[in-house]
């Protein structure tokens, strides 16, 4: 995808994280750390984890970090799968999954949903995934799809649907949002889901700087 794509995508989850006023931070499938070196920057967050299941990514996002000075002691990678989440990673203020969850065998999916909405159980989720329906303007062929690892691409309709379904299982209310180009009839390059537990004890919301 060409990088004005990806940064749109990554300031508008951003965006979203700071308007909630999150101090702990869960990135889940942080990869190299196109958005965890950011949020390392962030000062408002008392702790940030990341966790992926690649080594050498992990390894790169260790030397990304180092390269910007010793990060502090609130900020932990771990070579984790987000299926099988450690007890010490429930209850987080956010749990971030960017472009991540098509990574994963649909068959798998479940496992997902139990793990993050059942056990981690964060108060706010962002999700995003691409939208097939852009693929066509991104000149992605009808029998592909644009990364050689995604396991599957959904339009808009599947996607609301999936996170509709999982949400109301789960007593989260979920809003969404077409991110990284806005066309009237096909969306965005990507597509948001932000879940949100009503009720849920809420820290105060820094006002946007």
């Amino acid at each position: 995808m060409t990088s004005w794509l990806h940064e749109e995508r990554l300031q508008a989850v951003q965006a979203v994280l700071r308007d909630s006023g999150a101090a702990r931070v869960v990135d889940l499938g942080c990869g190299d750390g196109d958005l965890f070196v950011r949020l390392a920057a962030e000062p408002g967050l008392t702790e940030l984890v990341g966790v992926d299941i690649c080594r050498g990514a992990l390894a790169r996002l260790r030397g990304r970090l180092d390269a910007l000075g010793p990060f502090p002691p609130r900020i932990d990678l771990r070579e984790a799968s987000m299926t099988d989440p450690t007890p010490d990673l429930a209850g987080f203020d956010c749990a971030i999954l960017v472009e991540t969850i098509e990574h994963i065998d649909p068959g798998r999916l479940s496992q997902l949903e139990r793990a993050l909405f059942l056990g981690m159980r964060p108060r706010m989720i962002v999700i995003t995934t691409p939208n097939a329906e852009f693929n066509p303007l991104l000149g992605v062929p009808p029998h592909r799809m644009r990364h050689p690892g995604h396991r599957f691409e959904w339009p808009r309709a599947k996607f609301r649907q999936w996170c509709q379904r999982v949400a109301g299982a789960a007593g989260y209310a979920v809003a969404f949002h077409d991110i990284a180009g806005q066309h009237p009839d096909l969306g965005g390059a990507s597509q948001m889901a932000v879940f949100d537990r009503p009720g849920a004890a809420c820290i105060e919301t820094r006002k946007p700087g």
